[in-house]
């Protein structure tokens, strides 16, 4: 059988089996249908995994959706559904992981990354840390990302490039159009609407940052208010801004959201990393979801 007349008897099974999912059955299986259907579905799978190989069939095409999640977070979980993250491009923060390292967290919550600043012909390794109550966000989706699934909640890091003057110098505008433009971790379904800069101030050579803003929901296609504190350094010897972004929306900030992201953006630091044997080169990373 050629791979075009698998597709279509697959095609046809699996709209068979879809149909009689919705009728009530008339009497209790016998021994023989039972073996009927155990090997249709050995069959089915069979076909699927040859067509998959081939690329007849894209991988995306037969991966399970996580809806309960989907519902609860307005987000796909991986492995990827064809209508959710398809075709889309990774956000893009900028950080780069050095050769050689992983972002780690501890059982109390303390993560760590060794990140890449500057030229890119002659970066700067620096350590970033924080400490936060949501687990570490996994998949090709994330670069330093904490999270909570269930809430939304969580902090993730960032980097905006070509800083033309000092942390305090920098005008808000800086900020705001790095984190909310077309690619930035935010617009990931669409670009946040409604953003105003609530309160701004210099701490040594922090910049704190609290912004409002409005975020939208692909699973109830609804713009969501949302508030973010964001905490933001220049490495010494770059002109790149170093920042962790903490969040949650309008609701869970004033029921208390507010007290863990507050803490968890106080406790972000910013050093240069340890000498080390590690080549000081970008670990190498897939940017595309697909």
């Amino acid at each position: 059988m050629n791979k075009a007349s698998l597709l279509t008897t697959v095609s046809a099974l699996l709209s068979i089996d879809a149909a009689a999912a919705f009728v009530q059955p008339q009497s209790a299986p016998t021994s023989s249908t039972r073996l009927e259907v155990h090997h249709r579905r050995e069959f089915l799978s069979s076909a699927a995994a040859a067509l998959v190989g081939s690329s007849v069939l894209p991988q995306y095409a037969v991966a399970e959706l996580d809806t309960e999640d989907f519902l609860k977070t307005g987000m796909v979980s991986m492995p990827m559904g064809v209508s959710g993250q398809a075709g889309k491009a990774k956000p893009k923060t900028n950080v780069v992981l050095r050769e050689g390292t992983d972002v780690l967290q501890s059982k109390k919550g303390d993560v760590t990354a060794e990140i890449l600043v500057g030229k890119s012909s002659d970066p700067t390794p620096v350590l970033a840390s924080f400490t936060c109550p949501w687990p570490l966000a996994k998949g090709g989706l994330f670069d330093v990302e904490c999270r909570e699934a269930s809430t939304g909640d969580g902090a993730f890091l960032t980097i905006a490039k070509g800083a033309s003057s000092s942390i305090s110098d920098l005008p808000k505008s800086f900020f705001t159009d790095n984190l909310f433009s077309s690619t930035g971790r935010f617009s990931f379904y669409g670009q946040p609407t409604d953003i105003k800069v609530k309160k701004s101030e210099v701490v040594e050579n922090r910049r704190y940052l609290e912004i409002n803003f409005s975020n939208l929901s692909q699973s109830t296609n609804a713009e969501i208010p949302r508030t973010a504190l964001v905490v933001a350094t220049i490495p010494p010897g770059t002109d790149d801004v170093v920042m962790l972004v903490g969040s949650a929306n309008a609701s869970r900030w004033k029921k208390g959201s507010e007290k863990s992201v507050r803490s968890t953006v106080e406790s972000f630091r910013v050093s240069l990393a340890p000498t080390s044997g590690l080549k000081v080169r970008a670990k190498q990373t897939n940017d595309s979801l697909l």
